[in-house]
């Protein structure tokens, strides 16, 4: 199945809900915000929404300091 992440098209060979996508592509969960197909999704709902063909992800990391 193919997505979009930042922009850039994956190949993903198993259908995978957001949380399990950020562990499969070694992401932290800490300090991040996903958007899926312009919506921001809350983090409670991160391993209940599963992703499917052509979905457009947005990760965002937050970085502190000044």
């Amino acid at each position: 199945m193919k997505v979009f992440i930042n922009g850039e098209t994956k190949e993903i060979a198993e259908q995978f809900n957001l949380l399990e996508l950020l562990r499969e592509f070694s992401l932290p969960s800490e300090r991040i915000a996903i958007e899926l197909n312009k919506e921001v999704v809350r983090k409670k709902d991160w391993e209940s929404i599963a992703i499917k063909d052509a979905d457009r992800i947005e990760i965002v990391h937050f970085v502190g300091g000044g």
